[in-house]
């Protein structure tokens, strides 16, 4: 299940680019902050809304660590998307796609630091696996590799990102509802998108161009239904069956699946939303960072480590 949520997250960052392209076409003069929050808010507001309608009753019934969860939820995703989408303008996006998966060796360490026990020699031999597919599959430049803004920003999200994953398998939480939780976080994203979006908005400018568009709203109804309300839910229903270290390098395969969809999808999306967006080719990046993430998860799988249980 968590192998599907990468594949439909996998479907969003061409989603995403296509809407970026096309929202510059249909309402020129926007920010590059004002198109991701319109891309976020209707993204996080239809699906807390159908989400809400889906879980009916449930929501009144909402207990207070029902709450809790869904709030925290909320607050460590839109404070590492932020981070990530900010430093992404300072950083090129191989680098930010490399320094983001950190959290896959950041969960191992602190849960050791935690425990006082260094993990098996099978997690730190699969993290290694990780990172290096990951710097193979974003062909990483190491001479490019520095620690200025956009890097130090990059990593703070990723420490946002792990925050997130340990913070849906705390044992207080393990009699939470996933459902309704979700509607919780999905409403404090769309809330803080809302916000942001008000003050980020172009002067003088009319919006109406991206509510009349069909190409805009199909490729926003999908971003909602796939990459939203699919993605996010298997990962708030699936994830506390599984160790927070699994889960964390599981994570990982995203980007192998975005490299396999971006070979066909952008030509998709751009003869639907008449933009310029060309599909990506086979490379030998894609066959070996993409086998040393499959490894590493098979290597974990296939000997799992006992005595694990879910994050405190």
């Amino acid at each position: 299940m968590l192998l599907l949520a990468n594949l439909l997250w996998g479907v969003s960052f061409p989603l995403i680019k296509s809407l970026a392209w096309l929202q510059e076409r249909l309402v020129p003069g926007s920010s590059t902050g004002f198109i991701t929050v319109a891309t976020l808010l209707p993204r996080f507001a239809l699906a807390a809304l159908v989400l809400g309608l889906l879980c009916g009753g449930q929501l009144r019934a909402l207990t207070r660590r029902e709450w809790r969860q869904g709030l925290g939820l909320g607050l460590f995703a839109l404070v590492g998307m932020s981070f990530q989408i900010d430093g992404l303008q300072f950083t090129s996006a191989s680098t930010s796609a490399f320094l983001t998966q950190f959290y896959a060796i950041m969960i191992p360490v602190y849960l050791a630091l935690r425990a006082r026990r260094l993990p098996p020699a099978t997690v730190w031999v699969s993290c290694a696996l990780v990172l290096a597919g990951v710097a193979v599959l974003a062909r990483l430049d190491w001479q490019d590799l520095k620690l200025g803004r956009g890097e130090l920003e990059t990593l703070i999200a990723s420490v946002f990102f792990m925050g997130q994953i340990l913070w849906l398998e705390r044992r207080e939480f393990a009699g939470n509802r996933p459902l309704p939780v979700t509607v919780v976080m999905f409403g404090v994203l769309a809330l803080a998108a809302g916000l942001l979006a008000a003050g980020l908005a172009p002067a003088g400018v009319s919006l109406r161009p991206l509510w009349t568009s069909g190409a805009w709203a199909g490729l926003t109804g999908l971003l909602t239904v796939l990459c939203t309300l699919g993605a996010f839910t298997l990962m708030n229903v699936w994830q506390p069956r599984l160790t927070a270290t699994e889960a964390g390098l599981l994570y990982c395969c995203e980007p192998v699946f975005t490299s396999l969809l971006a070979l066909f999808l952008p030509a998709w999306f751009a003869a639907w939303a008449a933009i310029p967006y060309a599909n990506e080719t086979v490379g030998v990046h894609l066959l070996v960072g993409g086998g040393l993430i499959t490894a590493a998860n098979l290597l974990l799988q296939l000997r799992p480590q006992p005595g694990a249980g879910p994050a405190a």
